[in-house]
């Protein structure tokens, strides 16, 4: 599927009638609003033992780079497009540029909206935001439920989404629904495939299917309370390599339910979230007896932050998950407890400062990059960053 074409043409269907409109009234290009934005970070990683994703942080390591863009229209109250670009380097991972999401979105009022293109999956609590660096203290986002070599996957689909807000009176708060159907993509290098490269088995199209889902969360009258549930489905396909073989790997759906949690009250904030992912998968070849997988993953954080000052702020979060389905060893779960502070020079540059303190290999810690790999990791991540 030519999927940059469609993007292209769902975002059309919306902006050009409403262009020409503007055009037809005579207003010029500063009534589009016009609004450019972006950030870019550096980071530094160091582990006593274990190379984190492809970096060889055990002997220090500055293969993370990560730089945004996002140009954003707004033609009238109603209507916003805009796009955002992403270069992203992670050891191995990454190294060019990809598209985060190209969308028009259509605000009818407070209870309903629709976004199409290609746009962000609103699940869970942190999805939709895991790609604003600057918005947030952590320099890595709680692995067990948004790992980053896997951030491109998770954050999208192609497709729409509806939205809103609907009030229940000043004694019972607010309830916020998500509601989105489409395609997701999952690209080759995606970490969630390593197992499969560590084999020599590649997917060269990587994958692709149906994907819907909805989030329901409620506002409630406590001021900075917000408690609510998402639930997925995805049904991914695509083509294996193996040496001269061609294969294909067929995923059953994932049913993917995420409890979510937060409370914010000044310059304090505790959130958790909980999410399980159950899944069958096959790798067929010719010839050869079909490979099963099955998965049951529980995993879950609880996370909590204070801004000290206006500058500078100091949180911590304990991160867990667990295969049930993979035999008792470090690979079948990882226990992740972070300690996190950040300091904003000025409002465009800051920088952050993590340990983590790791028992299990679950999350990050491949195979083939740590031919004597270990149970537990210590973890020292400095980050630098420039908004604008």
């Amino acid at each position: 599927m030519k999927r940059f074409p469609l993007c292209s043409t769902l975002c059309a269907l919306i902006l050009v009638p409403a262009l020409m409109t503007l055009r037809l009234r005579g207003q010029s290009m500063d009534d589009l609003n016009l609004q450019v934005h972006g950030y870019a970070t550096q980071g530094f990683l160091y582990s006593n033992q274990n190379s984190w994703d492809g970096t060889n942080s055990e002997n220090g390591s500055a293969a993370w780079t990560e730089a945004v863009v996002n140009l954003s229209a707004q033609p009238n109250s109603k209507l916003r497009a805009g796009a955002q670009a992403r270069y992203f380097r992670l050891g191995n991972y990454g190294n060019r540029v990809s598209l985060d999401w190209a969308q028009a979105d259509y605000r009818v009022n407070e209870k309903f909206g629709f976004r199409v293109g290609k746009v962000k999956s609103p699940v869970g609590l942190l999805n939709e935001t895991q790609d604003i660096d600057p918005a947030y203290l952590w320099a890595l986002l709680p692995q067990s439920v948004y790992p980053i070599a896997s951030r491109n996957s998770l954050l999208n689909h192609y497709g729409g989404v509806v939205y809103g807000t609907v009030p229940l009176g000043e004694a019972l708060g607010k309830v916020e629904y998500r509601g989105y159907a489409g395609e997701r993509t999952l690209a080759s290098s995606d970490g969630f495939f390593q197992p499969f490269r560590d084999l020599g088995i590649t997917l060269p199209n990587g994958t692709h299917g149906p994907t819907l889902g909805a989030t329901l969360a409620w506002r409630t009258p406590l001021t900075g309370l917000r408690i609510g549930a998402s639930y997925e489905y995805d049904h991914q396909t695509g083509d294996l390599v193996l040496g001269g073989m061609q294969g294909k790997l067929e995923n059953g759906p994932f049913r993917i339910p995420f409890y979510f949690g937060q409370y914010e009250k000044k310059r304090f904030m505790v959130g958790g979230e909980y999410v399980r992912v159950r899944l069958n998968s096959i790798s067929r070849f010719p010839y050869l007896p079909a490979f099963v997988t099955e998965i049951d993953l529980r995993s879950f954080y609880a996370m909590s932050s204070f801004k000290l000052t206006n500058k500078l702020a100091v949180g911590a979060y304990y991160a867990n998950t667990m295969d049930r389905k993979i035999p008792v060893s470090s690979a079948r779960f990882q226990k992740d407890w972070t300690i996190s502070t950040r300091y904003d020079f000025n409002p465009y540059l800051y920088a952050k400062a993590e340990q983590h303190f790791i028992d299990g290999t679950s999350r990050g810690f491949n195979a083939s990059d740590n031919p004597n790999l270990q149970p537990t990791t210590r973890m020292t991540i400095l980050k630098l960053g420039v908004s604008f």
